[in-house]
């Protein structure tokens, strides 16, 4: 059996399984598992038949044990937020996301099997089925008294209603209202929180607290924990009865790691994935580099905002750094995250695949869309081991009441 069948079978674990859950189950380190990834050892002979053992025994337990819980996936994008509480045992019964770009890699990688609805706002409520968890990172615009009305749609003509009109946080209230499932799970920019002087952040709080009578906990984390990115994303968590649920649970590396990893290393040890690296080094396509009349262009546009004072100009990294954030506009210059190529030389933009790594998606995520497409879901998306670690700690409570002590034996189980 080749070692090109174990690489392989090595990505489709890896697609289930962290890196640690993975290496807990082969009885090695999670180095180990890492430096097989980057091909930087040579696997054992024995590793392709563990493998196979080990994605068998997995698809047998999926088939065999129901789902831990049931949740719906609102403002999808591209799934990030499910990847997270898919691996924390939850199955997906309804998703609603409008664009029809993110809505094409969504089913790419997740399939079709529950209703998946477009626009969000028109639909009942009452329709949607009954799930545990509702999850979604909703949009904020800034919030409109004057906006659409919804009147009637609580049977209450006042409350959040007349203080949530014209945005889709309504939306997420009138669903809640509806179907009160045992918990949610929202994501946000961090600047929700100082929105308007903080009276939006005011008004999402008092509409799941007081109107709802949810048990609500906020955080502000940084993807750089997990990511070699700076990506602070604000998470909101209820629960319907009161629990003890605490931030404290969370654990966030402190060192995260750098872009090297992942880069593509252009030296043949990652198999070349056309249109992202070419030939048999696996060498980042030219048409990633930036021209020199664009790479002119932005340096000149740095330069004149420094003379002003200004903090404005592009993100030039190494390996040895982490980026930006990533945000949804990349496609048109990838100014906050550009490759150094060294001195002399254009830098160039990430690659979607190197997007889709920085986000902490799995290896084996398919990017169906051009490149323009593809900056825009990532850039919009969530960091996935974020969203996997806040569904670790907050699922034992959706499960069943718990002890603080309880909640953390759970929380540890969750690990292996």
């Amino acid at each position: 059996m080749s070692e090109t069948s174990a690489t392989v079978l090595l990505r489709k674990a890896r697609e289930r399984f962290t890196q640690k859950a993975l290496a807990a189950r082969l009885k090695v380190a999670s180095k180990t598992v890492a430096r097989w990834e980057r091909k930087e050892v040579d696997s054992p002979p024995m590793l392709e038949f563990a493998l196979r053992d080990i994605l068998r025994d997995s698809a047998s337990d999926s088939f065999r044990n129901p789902a831990r819980f049931t949740f719906i996936d609102l403002f999808a994008g591209i799934g990030g937020i499910r990847t997270g509480f898919r691996d924390a045992g939850g199955k997906c019964v309804f998703t609603s996301e409008w664009n029809e770009w993110s809505k094409k890699t969504y089913i790419e990688n997740f399939g079709e099997g529950h209703p998946f609805i477009g626009d969000i706002v028109p639909y009942p409520a009452e329709e949607i089925p009954d799930h545990d968890v509702l999850i979604g990172g909703f949009p904020c615009q800034p919030f409109s008294i004057a906006g659409v009305s919804k009147k009637n749609a609580l049977g209450r003509p006042h409350g959040f209603e007349c203080t949530t009109q014209g945005t889709l946080f309504f939306d997420v209230a009138r669903i809640i209202a509806t179907k009160r499932p045992k918990a949610f799970m929202l994501e946000n920019v961090k600047n929700l929180a100082s929105h308007n002087g903080g009276e939006t952040f005011r008004i999402v709080l008092q509409t799941l607290r007081d109107e709802l009578g949810y048990d609500v906990h906020y955080k502000i984390i940084d993807g750089q924990h997990f990511v070699p990115q700076h990506r602070e994303r604000i998470i909101i968590i209820g629960f319907r009865e009161k629990t003890a649920f605490s931030w404290e649970d969370l654990r966030l590396p402190k060192v995260g790691p750098k872009l090297e990893t992942i880069l593509h290393p252009e030296d043949g040890s990652e198999k070349s994935e056309e249109p992202y690296t070419i030939g048999p080094k696996a060498k980042v396509n030219p048409k990633y580099i930036l021209s020199d009349k664009l790479w002119a262009y932005l340096q000149a546009y740095a330069e004149k905002h420094r003379a002003a004072g200004n903090g404005f100009g592009f993100g030039l990294v190494t390996g040895k750094d982490i980026s930006r954030t990533l945000s949804a506009r990349y496609y048109k210059d990838g100014s906050e995250v550009l490759i150094s190529r060294g001195k002399g030389k254009n830098p160039r933009r990430l690659t979607p695949r190197e997007c889709a790594r920085l986000m902490g998606f799995p290896e084996g995520f398919k990017i169906p869309v051009s490149d323009c497409q593809a900056y825009r879901q990532f850039g919009n998306s969530v960091v996935v081991p974020v969203m996997r670690e806040v569904a670790r700690i907050m699922i034992p409570h959706v499960l069943r009441p718990l002890s603080a002590a309880e909640a953390r034996q759970e929380q540890e189980l969750a690990l292996v």
